[in-house]
């Protein structure tokens, strides 16, 4: 009696679990086959106030999109599918400051905006127009307060050396960002 009890329970176990995994999907979810298209990315144009920009989201599109899958990656300028696009802001938001002291930033998040262009080589139809975006948080290293209790002024490249660093994570998010739109468009 219990074994029947048994398997009647890991019967129902089985069909909950396999139902519950009915969504997913094994490989693109875009209908194409996998690397049956390829795409071509090209440098975007960079009209926010920070230099780089440009190479590092390039750079970050590419390995995002090789390593999805969905798309070959033309490095020839023969892809089916050309993506442009525009840096347009490049933003600092404080979101925490240092305890004690509701003057001194101690984290912020960056974000980046880019209007991306997709459109086929063949006709020209374009399969994405979208502005996405980009975000990474950023900690500026923690000051301690001088013998006398005051606080040392801020090092003047450390801002700055603490945000190029993060340049790669900002632009790896922004590509997986675009690569999402790209791949799940619904053209």
């Amino acid at each position: 009696m219990n074994t029947r009890r048994f398997l009647r329970l890991g019967g129902c176990g089985a069909a909950i679990l396999l139902a519950g995994c009915a969504g997913y999907q094994l490989g693109p979810t875009s209908g194409i086959g996998a690397r049956s298209r390829s795409v071509q990315v090209n440098f975007f144009r960079n009209e926010a106030p920070e230099p780089r920009l440009s190479e590092a989201v390039a750079q970050a599109l590419r390995k995002q999109l090789q390593q999805e899958g969905t798309y070959a990656l033309a490095t020839r300028n023969d892809g089916d599918i050309i993506v442009n696009g525009t840096l347009l802001t490049y933003e600092r938001t404080p979101v925490a400051y240092q305890p004690g002291d509701v003057t001194t930033v101690r984290d912020y998040e960056i974000t980046l905006r880019a209007h991306v262009i997709a459109q086929e080589r063949a006709t020209g139809r374009v399969v994405l127009d979208e502005k996405v975006r980009g975000r990474a948080t950023v900690r500026i290293g923690a000051r301690s307060p001088l013998p006398d209790g005051e606080m040392p002024p801020a090092l003047a490249g450390d801002e700055a050396s603490i945000e190029r660093q993060a340049l790669p994570v900002l632009a790896a998010d922004l590509a997986r960002n675009i690569t999402a739109r790209l791949v799940d468009g619904a053209w």
